[in-house]
This record gives structure tokens, sequence and C-alpha cells, in this order.
């Protein structure tokens, strides 16, 4: 196989008991967490890996970053 570079764009929060979660929204399912964001990211690009191999996601191609927004709605 040959050898590409893809960029993922990943998503991170923090829960309510300070573990960092990364989400790749481009691989349903692919997400990981740790105690720090450099952890997070770590273990994210080992994920994205297992995610890739496992599902055969190959021809999956990320999707073009443009922005996040908070939205606040009162309840």
């Amino acid at each position: 196989m040959e050898s590409n570079t893809l960029n993922y764009t990943v998503l991170i929060e923090q829960d309510e008991d300070g573990m960092y979660i990364a989400t790749v929204p481009d691989i349903p399912g692919c997400y990981t967490q740790g105690k720090s964001v450099e952890l997070a990211m770590e273990r994210i690009k080992e994920a994205i890996q297992v995610c890739i191999e496992a599902e055969e996601l190959e021809d999956i191609l990320p999707m073009k970053f443009i922005g996040i927004q908070q939205v606040e709605v009162k309840v």
C-alpha cells in the first residue's frame, strides 16, 4: 500500500472529570481520551490509524475544516 498523508480535524472537549476527549468527526466511532491535550492528541493519531485499518476507510477523505461556533440556547 502506498503511504499517503491525510489531515483530519480533531475535536477536543473536556469532560466533567477533567479528561480531554478527542474525536474525529470524519471517522464515525473514532475517539480517545487523555489527561492532557498532548496525550489525547498522541492517542488520537493511533486511533485514526486503527480505525482506518480496521474499517478499510482508505477512501474516506477528510472534509475541509471551516470553523467551530458555539451557540447559546436558553432552556
